[in-house]
C-alpha cells in the first residue's frame, strides 16, 4: 500500500515501511511516524523521554508499593468473613483481585520508560495482554457493584442469594472471559519494536495493521472504557441517591451509600482527564481524522507528556479504590 502525502506544493509518496503504528504501553493508542511532522524530519521525542524516565518509575513505585498493600488489607477482610459474602463482596473480591494483577504489571512499564523493553517479545505480549483484561476487569467490576448496589436499594431485588450464588459468579465469570477477549489483539499484535523517535530504544507496542485500525481501537476503548461504564454508573448513582432522598434510610445505610457514591466520584477524577487528553491525541495524530497531519513537535512532545501524567493518575486509581473499600468492608450495611 502506498499512502500520499502533501508537503507545500511538492507530492510526496512514502511507502507504507515507513510509518510505524502503534499503542504505548500505557493504552494511550498513540500513532508515531518517522516522518510525520515538523517538514518531514524525525520528531526526536528526547525532552518528553528524559520525563518518562523520571517521573514514570517513581509514580509507579509508590502505586504499587500503596496498591498492593491496600488491596491485600482488602483481601484480608474478606477472607475473614469469608462465609457470610454478599454479592458485593464478591464483586469487590474480584476487583482487588484484578488491581492487583494490573499493579504487578506495572515493573515492566517502569523498566522500559527508565531504559527500554529489555524483557523480549513473549513477555512483551504477556504483560500487553494482562494490562489490558485487568484494565477492563477493574471498570466493569465497578459496573457490577453500582448495578448490584442500584438493584437492591432501588427495586429491593438482591441478585445474591446464599442458596444461590451462581447468578454473582456467573457475572465475574462473564467479565473475567470478556475482557480476556479484549486483549486478543495485545496477544497478536504486540511486539518490541525500536522507536527512531526514542533514540532507537526498544518499546512494547502494539502494532496496527492501518490507520483506520487504530481508530477503530480508539473509539473501542472510548466507548467499552469509558463512556458506557460512565453512563451506567451515573444512572445507578442519580438512581440510589434520588431514593434516598424519598426514603428514610438509617444512618449506617446511608455511609454505606456514600462509600458507593465516593467510587463513582474517584472513578471519574482518576479517568476523565486521560480520556480527554487522549481523545485529543487521537484527533491531532490520527491521519483518518487529520489527514494533513501537521502537528508540530512541540505538540507531539507535550501531547506525550500529558499522556504520561494523565494515565499515571488513572493508574493510581487502584491505591485509591482499596481505602474506600475498606470503608466498605468495615460497615457492611446492606
Amino acid at each position: 500500500m502506498v499512502s500520499s502525502m502533501k508537503m507545500n506544493v511538492t507530492k510526496i509518496t512514502i511507502k507504507a515501511e515507513d510509518f510505524d503504528f502503534y499503542i504505548d504501553y500505557n493504552g494511550s493508542y498513540n500513532e508515531n511516524y518517522n516522518e510525520s511532522c515538523c517538514g518531514g524530519s524525525i520528531c526526536d521525542q528526547e525532552s518528553s523521554m528524559y520525563f518518562d524516565s523520571i517521573f514514570i518509575p517513581v509514580l509507579y513505585s509508590v502505586a504499587l508499593v500503596v496498591g498492593l498493600l491496600g488491596n491485600g488489607l482488602v483481601l484480608v477482610v474478606l477472607w475473614k468473613k469469608r462465609w457470610i459474602m454478599n454479592a458485593t463482596d464478591i464483586f469487590i473480591l474480584h476487583l482487588c483481585l484484578a488491581d492487583i494483577l494490573l499493579l504487578l504489571t506495572l515493573p515492566f512499564w517502569a523498566v522500559e520508560a527508565a531504559n527500554e523493553w529489555i524483557f523480549g517479545i513473549a513477555l512483551c505480549k504477556l504483560i500487553g495482554a494482562l494490562f489490558k483484561i485487568n484494565f477492563y476487569c477493574g471498570i466493569f467490576m465497578l459496573c457490577c457493584i453500582s448495578l448490584d448496589r442500584y438493584l437492591s436499594i432501588v427495586h429491593a431485588v438482591q441478585i445474591y442469594s446464599r442458596k444461590k450464588p451462581i447468578v454473582t459468579h456467573c457475572c465475574c465469570l462473564t467479565v473475567w472471559l470478556f475482557c480476556l477477549l479484549l486483549s486478543i489483539p495485545d496477544w497478536i499484535l504486540r511486539k518490541d519494536y525500536k522507536d527512531s523517535r526514542r533514540q532507537e530504544k526498544t518499546q512494547c507496542v502494539l502494532y496496527h495493521l492501518s490507520d483506520s485500525f487504530h481508530l477503530a481501537a480508539c473509539l473501542l476503548y472510548h466507548i467499552l472504557g469509558f463512556i458506557l461504564p460512565a453512563l451506567i454508573m451515573l444512572f445507578c448513582c442519580s438512581g440510589i441517591l434520588l431514593r434516598l432522598r424519598r426514603g428514610s434510610q438509617c444512618k449506617q445505610k446511608r455511609r454505606a451509600i456514600r462509600v458507593i457514591v465516593a467510587l463513582v466520584v474517584a472513578f471519574f477524577i482518576h479517568w476523565t482527564p486521560y480520556n480527554i487528553t487522549l481523545i485529543v491525541d487521537t484527533i491531532q495524530t490520527n491521519q483518518t481524522i487529520n489527514p494533513s497531519n501537521q502537528t508540530s513537535c512541540g505538540n507531539f512532545t507535550s501531547l506525550d507528556v500529558a499522556l504520561t501524567a494523565t494515565s499515571t493518575l488513572a493508574y493510581l486509581h487502584c491505591c485509591v479504590n482499596p481505602v474506600l473499600l475498606w470503608a466498605w468492608c468495615h460497615r457492611r450495611a446492606f
